[in-house]
């Protein structure tokens, strides 16, 4: 499985926000950002600064997806 972040991109739009502000309101890297930008996994931690950033739930920004292997 692998996780995928589409919601996350979706719901920055919605808020028009931009991933430069996300990173600096939530505390995280750009080396996070670009992690989560390229569906590479991130911690827990992160996800947890994100949700209270944009006030939501991890079913709000992230969902699993199979994978053909």
């Amino acid at each position: 499985m692998k996780a995928s972040y589409k919601k996350l991109w979706k719901l920055l739009i919605d808020k028009d926000m931009k991933k430069k502000e996300l990173m600096e309101q939530a505390g995280i890297s750009s080396f996070s950002i670009r992690k989560l930008s390229r569906g590479e996994n991130v911690t827990m931690e992160v996800l947890g600064k994100i949700c209270k950033v944009l006030n939501c739930t991890l079913d709000d920004i992230c969902e699993f997806e199979e994978t053909d292997s």
